[in-house]
C-alpha cells in the first residue's frame, strides 16, 4: 500500500470504533437480556452482543441469532462463546482489516490490556477500505512491478518524477549491461551454432514472464501471511513442483519446433533443456526475492520487479550459454 495516500490505514482502531455496543451481564436469562437490549441505544447493526463482567472485562460474545431462539429462562452463561477473538485497542485500522480477512467475522470487539471492552469494529470498515484501495491498486500495482508507484508520479514534477523512475530504470540498465557482457564472453559458443541466437529471445522472455508471475503470487500472499522459515520451506517445494511442469512443457515444445525447424538434435535439446532449469530457477526468484525484501522491512511491491527481473535474465543467460557450451 502507498504510505502517503493510505496514511489513515496506520491510525489507531479506537478511531474507526463503535462505542454504542450492547454489554450483557452472563448471570442474565435470555429474557433480561432482551429487556435491557430494549432501553438502550441499539447500532444500526448489531450481529453479535457482548458479555462483560463488572469491571468491564469481556467474557463472552453472544450471536443475535441465538439470543433470539434460545429459550426465556436460558441463562447467557450457557449461550454464550467464550473463545472470542479481539483486536487489541493498540493496533492500526490496517491491521483490523487483517483480523477480517483471517476470521471472517462480521464484527469484532476491541480489548486493552486487561482485556476490556473498549469498543466494536464493524466489517464495514474492511469493506470500505478494500474497495477504496482495489481502485487504485488497479492502476498502481501495474506500475509498482517497473519500481515505482501511479501516486508518488500522477502530479508530480517531471523533476520529482525523474527522481522516482530512474533508479529503477538503472537497475534494468545493470542487469541489460551484464547479460550483454555475459553473451560476449559465449561469443564463441553462440558461433558454434547460430540458432541459439535465434531462440535467446524467447528463453529470456519465458524465464521473465515465469518469474513475475511467481513475483506476483508471492507479494499477494505476504499482504496476508506472516512469513517465516516453515512458510518459506512450503511455498519453495510447491513452486518448485510448479517450475518443473512449466519447464518441462515448455522446454518440450521449444525443443520439438527446433528439431522440426532446423533438424538439429543437439541444440534442440540445449535449448529445451535450458528452458526447463531457466523457469525454475524463475520461479524460485519470483519467491525468494520479494520474500527477503519483506524479510528486511523493504516494500516487495517496488524493489521486487525490476531485481528479480534482472536476476531472471542473468541466471538464463548463464543457464542457457554454459549448457550450450557443455553439450555442443
Amino acid at each position: 500500500m502507498d504510505p502517503d495516500s493510505d496514511k489513515h490505514l496506520q491510525e489507531p482502531v479506537l478511531t474507526v470504533a463503535r462505542q454504542d455496543f450492547n454489554a450483557l451481564r452472563k448471570e442474565w436469562t435470555v429474557d433480561e437480556a432482551l429487556q435491557a437490549i430494549r432501553r438502550q441505544v441499539v447500532a444500526e447493526e448489531i450481529v453479535y452482543f457482548y458479555v462483560i463482567d463488572e469491571s468491564g472485562q469481556l467474557l463472552g460474545v453472544v450471536p443475535a441469532r441465538r439470543l433470539l431462539t434460545a429459550a426465556p429462562e436460558t441463562r447467557l452463561a450457557e449461550i454464550m462463546i467464550e473463545k472470542v477473538v479481539t483486536i487489541p485497542n493498540t493496533a492500526t485500522v490496517f491491521e483490523a482489516c487483517e483480523f477480517f480477512v483471517l476470521y471472517r467475522f462480521l464484527a469484532l470487539p476491541v480489548v486493552d490490556a486487561e482485556q476490556r471492552m473498549v469498543g466494536v469494529v464493524n466489517v464495514g470498515v474492511f469493506a470500505r477500505e478494500v474497495f477504496d484501495i482495489a481502485e487504485r491498486e488497479q492502476t498502481d500495482e501495474v506500475f509498482e512491478s517497473l519500481g515505482f508507484r501511479v501516486s508518488q508520479v500522477r502530479e508530480a514534477s517531471p523533476m520529482k518524477a525523474f527522481r522516482f523512475r530512474f533508479p529503477w530504470l538503472l537497475a534494468s540498465i545493470g542487469g541489460g549491461v551484464l547479460c550483454a557482457l555475459l553473451v560476449g564472453a559465449f561469443e564463441l559458443t553462440l558461433a558454434k551454432s547460430i540458432v541459439l541466437a535465434f531462440f535467446l529471445a524467447l528463453v529470456l522472455g519465458l524465464g521473465e514472464s515465469v518469474s513475475i508471475q511467481s513475483m506476483t503470487l508471492t507479494i499477494q500472499t505476504l499482504r496476508f501471511t506472516k512469513p517465516g522459515l516453515k512458510w518459506y520451506v512450503a511455498s519453495f517445494l510447491r513452486e518448485a513442483k510448479t517450475a518443473l511442469l512449466l519447464g518441462l512443457a515448455c522446454g518440450l515444445v521449444v525443443g520439438i519446433i527446433v528439431w522440426l525447424w532446423r533438424g538439429a538434435g543437439m541444440p534442440a535439446i540445449v535449448i529445451g533443456a535450458s528452458i526447463l532449469l531457466s523457469l525454475c530457477s524463475a520461479c524460485l526468484l519470483g519467491l525468494t526475492v520479494p520474500s527477503l525484501l519483506h524479510a528486511l522491512k523493504l516494500d516487495p511491491k517496488i524493489a521486487a520487479g525490476p531485481v528479480t527481473l534482472a536476476l531472471s535474465d542473468i541466471c538464463t543467460i548463464v543457464l542457457y550459454f554454459t549448457l550450450a557450451e557443455v553439450l555442443l
